[in-house]
């Protein structure tokens, strides 16, 4: 996490607990979420991939980060990037997940209690991921 943040300048991975409990510092890892704070550097090999906040969608369009903005869930947002790296995560794993599977993947901690609000985020950008594309109109 701190080479992360310090080293390559990603700062929007987030230092909370630093014993991997709360989910701040959660990043993608080969396709996994994972608690960035708890993986010595050592352990990471050139061929790893390794994927923040800001790798996920620079200008903040994937589903997961728009839903979140649509229904202002974040109150101090200090948990967000981990929330919704952790929600990429399950979306991409269970495309339209029931409360249960939101509720034993988003493991992060929120400080602000927002967790119904964070639930129905992760529904939304369910539906606008499974929502077929509007149809085109024919070229004049």
């Amino acid at each position: 996490m701190w080479v992360i943040r310090e080293q390559i300048g990603l700062t929007g991975t987030k230092f909370g607990c630093g014993v991997a409990l709360c989910g701040a510092c959660s990043v993608h890892l080969n396709g996994e979420v994972v608690r960035s704070c708890s993986i010595p550097i050592a352990n990471i090999k050139a061929t790893d991939r390794i994927v923040t906040i800001e790798g996920l969608s620079p200008a903040s369009s994937h589903p997961v980060q728009k839903a979140r903005a649509d229904l202002d869930v974040p109150q101090c947002g200090y948990c967000q990037s981990g929330q919704i790296m952790a929600a990429a995560a399950l979306l991409r794993k269970k495309p339209t997940p029931t409360d249960q599977d939101i509720d034993e993947a988003m493991t992060n901690i929120c400080r602000c209690g927002t967790y119904q609000s964070i639930r129905a985020a992760v529904h939304r950008a369910a539906q606008a991921t499974a929502a077929p594309a509007a149809p085109r109109k024919p070229a004049a």
